[in-house]
């Protein structure tokens, strides 16, 4: 699978961005779709998760109620709406797919979200 993520920015505390993730390839659409990041100094952490075929999603507590995933089947691209952001959001946010296995093999290059306070 082959990820492209965009929309990242820089933003004020409680706004919100979208972020989008352009998949391709022959084996998506059987995958786990994931969005992880990466703050400075930090390991990098799951944020959210859909099943490409049943739309089932799961989040990260910290961002549950605030992060929303989705995924466009007609254009092959997954989103990641964030609202009412935090200083403590600000990282590098990756793209991620999980085919076949239990691991996220596939990553796209990150795109960065810096939230001032």
């Amino acid at each position: 699978v082959q990820l492209q993520a965009c929309g990242g920015g820089l933003v004020q505390t409680g706004d919100s961005l979208r972020l989008s993730c352009a998949a391709s390839g022959s084996t998506f659409s059987t995958a786990i779709m994931g969005w992880f990041r990466q703050a400075p100094g930090k390991e990098r952490e799951f944020v959210a998760s859909i099943t490409w075929s049943t739309g089932s999603t799961a989040y990260a507590n910290s961002v549950k109620g605030r992060f929303t995933i989705s995924r466009d089947n007609g254009k092959n691209m997954v989103y990641l709406q964030m609202s009412s952001l935090k200083p403590e959001d600000t990282a590098v946010y990756y793209c991620a797919a999980r085919v076949g296995g239990p691991l996220f093999r596939d990553w796209g290059q990150g795109t960065q979200v810096t939230v001032s306070s």
